[in-house]
């Protein structure tokens, strides 16, 4: 297996592309309960192979990964060959990122000397959805541009 499998609440939201991914191995309802009561490394194997299937997918369109913490901000845009990174780091007593009022005290407060920014590009070493199944793996969720893209505006009007 690729990735991991897809949790319960998951295969659940998408029963009805399960359905269509074991129609298409000539799985119909009836093969499968057969399958489930009497083969279960078949029924494991073809979750193991809906979930990769999966993965592959929401992976290969992941253009933008966000992670917060306390303290830190890391935000990711995924291109097809490398990975652009920018880093907020905040070290002002009181500040939490992850609640509503620590994050609104930085975005109204981005030019505070308290607040730290790096960024970088680095090519991937592995596969690029390998390496974005890692972040996520490590916390990081799926987002749009907007902070990514606010940050780096922000970044090249004060050349920090």
């Amino acid at each position: 297996m690729k990735y991991r499998l897809l949790s319960r609440e998951q295969f659940e939201e998408l029963h009805q592309e399960f359905a269509t991914f074991l129609a298409a191995q000539k799985i119909d309802e009836m093969a499968w309960s057969r399958i489930k009561k009497k083969e279960p490394n078949k029924v494991l194997a073809q979750l193991k192979s809906f979930s990769d299937l999966v993965w592959e997918e929401v992976l290969s369109k992941t253009e933008y990964l966000e992670h917060f913490s306390k303290d830190s901000l890391n935000l990711f845009h995924c291109l097809p060959e490398s990975i652009n990174r920018i880093v907020v780091r905040v070290e002002k007593e009181g500040i939490n990122l992850q609640e509503k009022e620590g994050f609104d005290w930085f975005m109204d407060h981005s030019d505070d000397k308290s607040i730290q920014y790096l960024k970088g590009e680095k090519p991937y070493t592995t596969s690029r959805n390998e390496e974005l199944f890692k972040l996520i793996e490590q916390g990081a969720v799926l987002a749009n541009s907007k902070l990514y893209d606010g940050i780096s505006v922000l970044l090249k009007s004060t050349n920090k």
